[in-house]
């Protein structure tokens, strides 16, 4: 907060002091009220058609990304892909 490196964008408490942990969220689908706190209620929607080139498919939370690298997770689960 105030400019120190906290960690991945959080959303703080309006006037808390101390100030409280933040939230750590950037997106929120659907949720108007989060969106007036600087929240992103919109999703960012992407495709991609699978193909048989396609190994496997992540889907994790920022809680998962938080912590690990992509190329992390690509380790990870292509040990146990045969």
């Amino acid at each position: 907060m105030n400019g120190d490196d906290c960690g991945p964008a959080r959303i703080w408490l309006k006037g808390s002091n101390p100030p409280i942990p933040g939230l750590a969220m950037s997106r929120s689908i659907g949720d108007s009220v989060a969106a007036q706190a600087g929240v992103i209620a919109n999703p960012i929607i992407t495709e991609h058609r699978i193909t048989p080139a396609d190994k496997f498919l992540i889907l994790a939370s920022d809680g998962v990304w938080e912590f690990l690298s992509s190329e992390r997770v690509v380790d990870i689960v292509s040990a146990y892909w045969t």
